[in-house]
């Protein structure tokens, strides 16, 4: 299933769930600058699969906020929601290891934490199975080491701090931490980065992506924005859609944001054009 190549391959992966705004730039920007100072491609997922929470018309609203900033992706996009056969297969090749199992717990019965394994041995009598979860693997077998390219060296054993996740919700939609490495390992994605939120869920997608056979990508998790409150900005929160009409100011924010000084560009060619070697002095070296 491994269909990684030998150059880079990055992604932008957003949530149709709004407009882009300036938290999600500052990881458009960031993917964007390190897959083309690596001359490699960059490819554009939208991350559907959440339908609930699906926004009617903003996929094509965020692809029109990117290329209106002068960001363009290498293939044809692709949506999760058109991809279902693939996680079916991904998750019987699980289920035929024995990597999978059904679970009958209710949120109400979990008290937080790293899931207890209430089901791991079986459902208690007089019990269905709700959802279903990985079978991780025990002990230090499930810890994960990686540096990450911003953040630095990482450890984290799932089992002890995480437990067995969903791979398939109990309304049956397939859960983000499962079809974010299926996609990423059959697209070939050698390298992610993305927002510092999904650093925690990084070491269980290591585990999962082996048990699948794919090579491990490296990451990079780069810094968030947060409002006057304190809270992440996100389509939850109500972020502000990004301003298109300044789009020189809405960059310049998000290269800010990234730890790089300000300078002026007379046009987003002119920008990009100065973004790309100061990125590519900071971070391709690594």
């Amino acid at each position: 299933m491994n269909a990684r190549t030998s150059f880079y391959r990055g992604r932008f992966a957003p949530s149709p769930s709004g407009p882009l705004h300036d938290g999600s730039l500052v990881a458009a920007m960031a993917s964007f600058l390190d897959a083309r100072a690596h001359q490699g491609q960059w490819l554009l997922r939208m991350e559907d699969i959440d339908t609930p929470r699906v926004v009617k018309g903003a996929d094509r609203i965020i692809m029109q906020q990117l290329q209106a900033l002068g960001m363009h992706w290498d293939e044809e996009p692709v949506w999760q929601s058109r991809r279902l056969p693939l996680y079916e297969q991904a998750f019987q090749r699980l289920q035929e290891a024995g990597k999978v199992y059904g679970c009958a717990c209710t949120r109400r019965m979990l008290t937080g934490g790293p899931y207890p394994g209430t089901c791991r041995n079986g459902l208690p009598p007089g019990q269905q199975a709700r959802a279903w979860r990985l079978r991780v693997p025990e002990g230090e077998a499930s810890t994960e080491h990686f540096v990450d390219r911003w953040v630095g060296p990482q450890c984290q054993n799932v089992a002890r701090e995480v437990g067995d996740f969903i791979l398939r919700r109990a309304d049956g939609l397939w859960a983000y931490q499962f079809v974010v490495v299926v996609d990423d390992g059959l697209q070939g994605i050698t390298d992610i980065v993305r927002g510092a939120d999904l650093l925690d869920s990084t070491a269980r997608q290591r585990v999962l992506a082996r048990m699948l056979g794919f090579t491990l990508p490296r990451a990079m998790h780069v810094p968030l924005l947060y409002d006057a409150e304190g809270r992440k900005l996100s389509k939850q929160n109500h972020a502000p859609a990004l301003e298109l009409d300044r789009p020189l100011e809405t960059l310049s924010r998000a290269w800010q944001a990234l730890g790089f000084p300000a300078f002026p560009a007379k046009n987003i060619e002119a920008f990009w054009a100065r973004a790309l070697p100061a990125w590519a002095a900071r971070h391709c070296a690594q």
